[in-house]
């Protein structure tokens, strides 16, 4: 079922909102509190540009928290249980945040930008007010903001085409999730080997937020030879790449363990953070559940709107979080939270969605593996 959503002064607009209005943006989510584009009308071409070409999405909403001060490095440690005593500067880390409770709080993509200043690219939480009550709790000597600081992602394997005739040869150099703070004609950007995709690409994190326009138009310009188009981070490649999407596959009592993040926790660290003792006590007893991934039979899907029951023998195990067709693996996939119990590999499983019934299958990750062509067919089937 499709409603209109009112745009007003409540949501934040992005720096980049005008020029995806002018490209024909159809379908916002308001995501951090901004409106962000998830889609241009026509979501197998934003498809096959990612998974084939290239393509800019304005993830303006992905915000920053900025972090500075003295005790900059030593909050940042006590905030994730992932260790980070060697991160050096130009470097970005995947780091799980946790409550005191080890809840799952966010995700975000931690850059060092200063030896004391840090940034957190942060998923759809308030993780600024989280960061600001702990520092002042724990009495660090730190501020806290949100700087003018918006990303738009280039993202496809012709996406390294267009920044070269735009950075030059030097981002060869780029490691994946490496930075560079650089400039293009004069606009600030900080440029990143990253994105929320696995068909490669970049992300330009804009530093002054009057010139979205002049860098949109810029990207737009430098990708038309290689057939660029706009977009938005694609539902379906994140779940055929397993990605995962706090809030969407999670619940607020979802702890890192079951989210699969477990190699992203140091739980022998002499120094603490937070979560620590809760952490710990679930690497002896085990999470309740675990995400998995699903594939199940049926006619293409369009993506679901509410969480799905599952069950096994009558009895309920839990329930799909995320689904849709995927045209690569050529069946309906998801993602699902399953009791502990039931998480192997081949449980089969009957999934239900008012008066429909499916069966499902669990199956490893990813869904569908690196490098897999898509079909010459077409669908007809939305994909967002």
């Amino acid at each position: 079922m499709a409603f209109n959503i009112a745009i007003g002064p409540r949501e934040r607009k992005s720096p980049f909102y005008d020029c995806t209005v002018e490209d024909g943006v159809t379908h916002f989510t308001v995501y951090n509190h901004m409106y962000m584009p998830v889609s241009y009308g026509d979501p197998e071409a934003e498809y096959r540009r990612l998974i084939q070409g290239v393509t800019m999405w304005d993830v303006a909403a992905e915000r920053q928290v900025e972090i500075t001060g003295p005790d900059a490095e030593r909050l940042i440690r006590y905030l994730t249980p992932r260790d980070l005593k060697d991160l050096p500067i130009g470097q970005g880390y995947y780091v799980p945040i946790c409550d005191h409770d080890g809840n799952l709080i966010n995700d975000p993509l931690l850059l060092r930008i200063e030896e004391q200043r840090f940034w957190l690219s942060i998923a759809d939480t308030d993780v600024l007010l989280w960061v600001r009550g702990v520092a002042f709790e724990g009495g660090f000597d730190v501020e806290a903001c949100e700087p003018d600081v918006s990303p738009l992602a280039v993202q496809g394997p012709l996406s390294h085409d267009v920044m070269i005739p735009l950075f030059g040869e030097w981002i060869n150099e780029l490691k994946h999730f490496c930075f560079r703070e650089t400039e293009l004609d004069g606009i600030p950007v900080v440029l990143q080997r990253s994105g929320w995709s696995k068909q490669g690409g970049y992300e330009l994190y804009l530093r002054d937020s009057d010139r979205g326009s002049e860098l949109w138009n810029k990207v737009k310009a430098a990708g038309q030879p290689f057939g660029i188009g706009p977009g938005a981070p694609n539902y379906i490649e994140r779940l055929e790449s397993s990605l995962l999407s706090i809030g969407a596959d999670t619940l607020w009592d979802s702890d890192p363990y079951e989210a699969g993040l477990d190699k992203m926790l140091n739980l022998d660290r002499e120094d603490d953070f937070i979560g620590k003792a809760a952490l710990r006590a679930l690497a002896s007893s085990g999470s309740r559940r675990k995400l998995v991934a699903i594939v199940f039979e049926g006619d293409p899907i369009e993506p679901n709107e509410h969480p799905w029951p599952i069950f096994i023998d009558r009895n309920r195990v839990g329930s799909v979080r995320s689904a849709g067709y995927s045209p690569r693996r050529k069946s309906n996939i998801g993602f699902a939270l399953i009791d502990r119990a039931h998480q192997d590999e081949g449980t089969m499983l009957d999934i239900r969605n008012g008066q429909q019934s499916f069966l499902g299958e669990i199956v490893k990750f990813p869904i569908v593996e690196p490098g897999t062509p898509l079909p010459d067919d077409d669908w007809d089937i939305e994909l967002i």
